[in-house]
Parts: C-alpha cells; sequence; structure tokens
C-alpha cells in the first residue's frame, strides 16, 4: 500500500532480546525517556500492528485502531473485545486486506512486535526505530528478530537495506538511545 508508511519500533537489550525467557518485557527494561518516545510515536500513528504478546498499556491505548496477528480467525475479523481492533491471519488474507478493514488507507503504521511480526516487515519498512539498553542483558530471552543472536539486531536491518542514522539519547543515565534506520 504505497499511501502507508510503515515503521518499527523496538527496545533491545545488549543481547538483542526484546523480552525476558518468560515472554514479558521486564522492568529492567524499560526507561522513562524510551516510554516517552514511544508514546508520542503511537500517539501519531493511524494504526498499531502486533502480535498477540505485544501490547503498549497506554492511557491512549484504547483510543487506538490496531491490527493483531493471530490464527485465531481463518482471515480477517472483528476483535470481539475491541471494537477499534482488527483480527488478522496472514495465512489467509493480505496486510492490504487487513488495513482496509481496519479502515485505514493511508498514514503510518506502527508495527510494535513481536519478533516473528517485525520479520514479516523486514522489508517493507520505510523506518524502524531501534531503542537500545547497552547495559541490560536477557540470557535465554525473546530475540528482536528472527536470526538474533547469531546476528546482531543492526546486522539484520543492514542486511535488508536500512541504513543507521543519528541516533537520539533518551536516558543519558543508563545509556538509552533510539537510532532510526531508514530505507536506503
Amino acid at each position: 500500500m504505497p499511501a502507508l508508511r510503515i515503521e518499527g519500533y523496538v527496545i533491545v537489550s545488549a543481547d538483542g532480546m526484546l523480552a525476558n525467557a518468560r515472554n514479558v518485557m521486564p522492568d529492567e527494561l524499560k526507561f522513562e525517556g524510551d516510554k516517552a518516545f514511544f508514546t508520542a510515536a503511537l500517539d501519531r500513528a493511524g494504526l498499531i500492528l502486533h502480535g498477540r504478546n505485544s501490547y503498549e498499556d497506554q492511557p491512549n491505548s484504547p483510543r487506538r485502531k490496531r491490527i493483531i496477528l493471530t490464527q485465531k480467525v481463518d482471515a480477517i475479523a472483528p476483535d470481539p473485545s475491541n471494537p477499534k481492533a482488527t483480527l488478522w491471519n496472514p495465512a489467509g488474507a493480505t496486510f492490504e486486506a487487513a488495513c482496509e478493514h481496519a479502515g485505514v488507507r493511508d498514514g503510518t503504521v506502527a508495527i510494535i512486535g513481536g519478533s516473528g511480526v517485525f520479520g514479516m516487515f523486514m522489508d517493507h519498512y520505510d523506518v524502524f526505530w531501534l531503542s537500545l539498553a547497552p547495559r541490560v542483558r536477557l540470557p535465554g530471552g525473546e530475540p528482536c528478530f528472527p536470526g538474533v543472536p547469531a546476528r546482531s539486531p543492526q546486522q539484520i536491518l543492514a542486511a535488508h537495506g536500512l541504513r543507521a542514522g543519528e541516533p537520539q539519547m533518551l536516558d543519558a543515565a543508563n545509556d538509552v538511545s533510539v537510532t532510526p534506520w531508514r530505507r536506503a
């Protein structure tokens, strides 16, 4: 969909993990500066797309249109628990059809995870915002992308034609920064 801008968002540990071994984002990976950056970005997005374990748990979350990837439906269906959400099974329908069902034809789609969801869009991101918490390690955790930890998140983004821009410091005390990776 040429009228849609695809942006990815994740914060990762030094070892490229977005969650711990229990597939939960631990408090060690939560920083106020990153939270403010992420919240502002999602408030600007026209659509949020994520898997079953990803959510943003913010005051504006109930007001956001979203697509939730799932295998619980054959193709596309409304989410019975959220009137702003569309359930989408990529095996049964296209991304474009899911966006159409959600009523979104233009603007920014914010992809917020998990690993498999991020992987589906690797060749489609206009920009991927990679936040890094270099002092945090999550051994045995959930990798941010397919292929991590054999390759770093940065190597994977570069392999898919994205180039790093200038990092922005989000939390100087903990060296947490965000780097935009833009389509070359």
